[in-house]
């Protein structure tokens, strides 16, 4: 389960910019999760949920969201849609496509509470 050790690294991240902005608590956090990353967003959730215990960010809330899959085409250059295993371009049917989002895992904002 990798989930776990991506999200130590992502709470580890998370604590540091608490860090730095001096946070008293950590109200929420979202992510951008691509179909194509190879996370199961059920066992990231779970895995934040028992390594937030005790922390500062022990109240957050986790928000996933789920960002699409976009091909473009190499050899008509539309860029599209498309679904898990089907990456063929939809215009002129070549499968000369290039990734240009759907597997990705960023940080997108935490909201922080500093007051005292």
């Amino acid at each position: 389960m990798h989930e776990l050790s991506l999200c130590e690294n992502l709470l580890d991240q998370v604590i540091k910019i608490a860090q730095q902005h001096q946070a008293k608590n950590i109200e929420s956090i979202t992510l951008n999760l691509g179909p194509l990353a190879g996370i199961e967003p059920l066992l990231l959730d779970n895995a934040f949920k028992i390594l937030k215990i005790d922390t500062v960010v022990a109240n957050a809330q986790l928000i996933i969201n789920s960002t699409p899959i976009i091909i473009q085409c190499q050899q008509c250059g539309e860029q599209s849609s498309a679904t898990n295993n089907y990456l063929v371009c939809p215009s002129c049917q070549s499968n000369d496509t290039q990734l240009i989002s759907g597997d990705e895992l960023t940080l997108a904002s935490v909201a922080l509470y500093t007051a005292t």
